[in-house]
C-alpha cells in the first residue's frame, strides 16, 4: 500500500543536561506518519512520549535541552535546520498540538475569541471580522452550543471538557497537515475522554489530518490509532499496526503493558498482573537494554549491547535479542 507520507522523524536525540549527568530523554527515535493516519505513542510516564513531540515542534527549553541529533522531515523539509522565523510559520499553521492540560494552555486573562483569532490573523491574513467568523465556525464545528455567546467568554467559563474542544477547535483552525496530541484526554472524565476522542476522529478524516496520539492508555488508541508505536527508556522498542500489536505483542515490556490492562470479558478476579520493579534512571544508562532488570526473558546478551531493530513481517519492528 502507497502511505502519502506526511512527516518523518530520522534517528531523534534529546537530552538535558543536568548537575548529575545527561539524561538521554529521547534517544535514537524514529517513525513516521501518513496523511490520514493516526499513530499512537504509548509507554510509561517518563519514557520520553512527550520530549519527542516536544522536539519535532522545536518546543525544548534551552538550556537545559538540546536536540542532540537526528532529522524531522515535514513535506521533506528538516524542520530541526530551519531558522526559528520559518519553524514560527509552520507552528500552529502546518503541524499543531493539543496540550495535556487546557487550563495553563488556554491564558484566563484572554477572552476564548482573541486566543482563536490570533492564528487566523497570524497565519491566514484575515481581518478582524473575517477571524471572528471563522472563530464561532470553528466552535460550531466542535460541538459547543451558541457559540456566537461563548466566543466572547473566558477560559474560566467553560468546563474541563469544553476547554479541550476550544483546544481542539485551535489546533484545527488553520487545517494543519499533521496534528499533535498531547494525552488530550487525562483530565477529563470516561464519557467526556469518549466524545473528545470521537470527535478529534471525525475532524482529523474530514481534514484529512495525520494524527499523533502521545498516551499510557492503550484503551484509547485501541479504538483510534492505525498505528503504535510503543516506548521505553527514551528509545522507541516495538512498531506495528494496531491490530496486530494487541492480537500479536511481540517485545516482553509490550507484552506486560498489555497483561495489566483489566478486561471487561475475562471472569478471572485475580490480582492485575504488574511489571515487576522501577523504570530506569536516564542518566548515563548503559549501552545495553534498558529492560533487562525487569524482564521475565532475559538472556546474558541483554546486558551488554542494546538490540538493532528487527523488521519482522506486515510492517513491523521490534529492539529485542529474542528476535535475532
Amino acid at each position: 500500500m502507497n502511505r502519502d507520507i506526511i512527516l518523518q522523524v530520522k534517528g531523534l536525540k534529546t537530552y538535558f543536561g543536568t548537575d548529575d549527568g545527561i539524561v538521554k530523554a529521547v534517544d535514537g527515535v524514529s517513525f513516521d506518519v501518513a496523511r490520514g493516519e493516526t499513530l499512537g505513542i504509548v509507554g510509561e510516564s517518563g519514557c520520553g512520549k512527550s520530549v519527542t513531540n516536544l522536539s519535532i515542534m522545536r518546543l525544548i527549553p534551552t538550556p537545559p535541552g538540546k536536540i542532540a541529533g537526528g532529522e524531522v522531515l515535514y513535506d521533506g523539509k528538516d524542520i530541526l535546520k530551519m531558522k526559528v522565523d520559518d519553524v514560527r510559520k509552520i507552528r500552529g499553521n502546518n503541524i499543531s498540538m493539543i496540550f495535556q492540560d487546557p487550563m495553563t494552555s488556554l491564558n484566563p486573562f484572554l477572552r476564548i475569541s482573541t486566543q482563536l483569532m490570533e492564528s487566523f490573523r497570524l497565519h491566514q491574513g484575515m481581518n478582524k471580522a473575517e477571524a471572528m467568523d471563522h472563530s464561532i465556525e470553528m466552535l460550531k464545528l466542535v460541538g459547543i452550543p451558541s457559540p456566537e455567546k461563548r466566543v466572547r467568554d473566558y477560559p474560566h467559563q467553560f468546563s474541563g471538557g469544553m476547554r479541550q474542544r476550544v483546544m481542539i477547535a485551535m489546533a484545527l483552525s488553520c487545517r494543519p497537515d499533521v496534528l499533535v496530541a498531547d494525552e488530550p484526554t487525562t483530565a477529563l472524565d470516561v464519557t467526556i475522554q469518549a466524545q473528545i476522542m470521537e470527535l478529534m476522529k471525525d475532524l482529523s478524516r474530514q481534514f484529512n489530518t495525520a494524527t499523533i496520539l502521545i498516551t499510557h492508555d492503550l484503551g484509547v488508541v485501541a479504538g483510534f490509532c492505525d498505528f503504535i508505536c510503543v516506548m521505553y527508556a527514551g528509545k522507541m522498542i516495538e512498531e506495528a499496526p494496531n491490530e496486530l500489536l494487541f492480537k500479536d505483542p511481540k517485545h516482553p515490556y509490550t507484552i506486560g503493558l498489555l497483561n495489566s490492562v483489566p478486561r471487561f470479558d475475562s471472569e478471572d478476579r485475580s490480582r492485575l498482573f504488574s511489571i515487576e520493579g522501577q523504570p530506569p534512571n536516564l542518566i548515563n544508562l548503559p549501552e545495553c537494554c534498558p529492560f533487562y532488570p525487569r524482564c521475565d526473558r532475559v538472556m546474558e546478551i541483554c546486558k551488554t549491547r542494546y538490540p538493532v531493530a528487527k523488521e519482522l513481517e506486515n510492517n513491523r519492528k521490534v529492539s529485542c535479542w529474542l528476535y535475532k
